[in-house]
């Protein structure tokens, strides 16, 4: 696992988070994993390799 920054919506702050590259049902790549304080899912999309 890797560490990601991203947006969580619930806690409404930038937040750290472990998490693991998907790529979404458009091809696009996303870092996706739980957010640290609430547990809510927090996704980040990625530029190109």
């Amino acid at each position: 696992m890797a560490s990601f920054e991203g947006y969580c919506v619930k806690c409404r702050e930038k937040r750290q988070f472990d998490g693991q590259e998907v790529e979404l049902a458009n091809g696009r790549r996303a870092a996706q994993g739980p957010c640290p304080t609430c547990g809510t899912k927090i996704n980040r999309i990625l530029g190109n390799k």
